[in-house]
């Protein structure tokens, strides 16, 4: 790769995982650097873009509303400018948790089963018997997802999920592991699993840093059979081929008692910091974080050349 190539690493970003963007960001500029890469931080605050002069390459890592969802993707087409992960119909698609979960259904990859309701007009109840959980369909981060068990949690969490759209996402409650699942140019990398030392994976658990509290244990590779790892990993792949998804994904899973893999979605741009998942991953499959930055922005020049 051309050492003197401007790299723009954009972090940050409008939406609500600015913070956790801002520490990615950081670890990727870092990793460029140490590579040797001509790179550069962008903080980006706003839907207005401004690049520095000269760049020639745009390592997006806004996570969710703005960078994750398509429209980075489209305002960097729009200015002929390459960027890194997955392209604009992808983004929309993965984003999008209906979206996704219609594309998987019609792809035969396994996801729990789920109905959508309209609380426009006032908080409704879905058909779907307890225990669901309850999602705002385009948030990232786990961002107003709840784990319901009884009709007053329900209402407590369809509350709050209705305040970032009038769609919420009922999905079917699957006991078991969290897993998620690395896939990096086809190739896919080692299953993590997720143990959250309380509750669930929510923000509090996979970020304690933010706000003290909570806390998670990972373990990777998982400490499943032959055969349930390659039913996880095939699950994981189908998904992120159904999906379109361009150079990179990370695919979340939940694993039932019975071994079942259920995938509940993927991340088109994932945490970056070189302790968070999908490095970890790539870690025991052989890329250390500052040459897997590198071949991400590599792939992403082909990509799009």
């Amino acid at each position: 790769m051309d050492k003197q190539l401007l790299i723009a690493v954009l972090m940050g970003g409008p939406g609500s995982e600015r913070e956790v963007s801002l520490a990615s960001g950081n670890a990727v500029l870092e990793a460029l650097q140490n590579e040797g890469l001509n790179a550069v931080g962008v903080d980006v605050t706003s839907h207005d873009l401004d690049l520095p002069e000269g760049a020639q390459l745009c390592f997006n890592v806004i996570h969710g509303t703005f960078g994750e969802d398509g429209e980075m993707q489209e305002v960097l087409e729009k200015m002929n400018m390459p960027y890194t992960g997955a392209g604009v119909q992808s983004s929309r698609l993965a984003f999008d948790k209906v979206a996704s979960k219609e594309v998987f259904v019609k792809n035969d990859v396994p996801t729990p089963a789920s109905e959508i309701v309209d609380c426009s007009a006032g908080i409704t109840f879905p058909k779907m018997g307890l225990p669901y959980v309850v999602k705002p369909p385009r948030e990232g981060s786990s961002v107003g997802v709840h784990i319901v068990h009884t009709e007053d949690e329900a209402m407590a969490a369809l509350e709050d999920a209705a305040k970032y759209g009038d769609e919420v996402l009922i999905e079917q409650f699957v006991q078991g592991k969290e897993l998620t699942v690395g896939v990096l140019d086809g190739e896919v990398l080692p299953v993590v699993h997720i143990a959250p030392r309380s509750g669930f994976y929510d923000m509090s658990n996979k970020y304690p840093w933010m706000n003290n509290d909570g806390g998670t244990d990972y373990y990777c590779p998982a400490d499943l059979d032959e055969e349930t790892t390659a039913k996880v990993q095939q699950a994981a792949l189908a998904a992120h081929l159904a999906l379109g998804c361009e150079i990179y994904s990370r695919v979340d899973v939940l694993l039932d008692d019975e071994g079942n893999p259920y995938v509940l979605e993927a991340n088109t741009i994932p945490g970056m910091t070189a302790s968070s998942l999908l490095p970890k991953a790539a870690q025991v499959a052989g890329y250390e974080f500052g040459p897997l930055c590198q071949k991400i922005a590599e792939l992403s020049l082909v990509e799009r050349s």
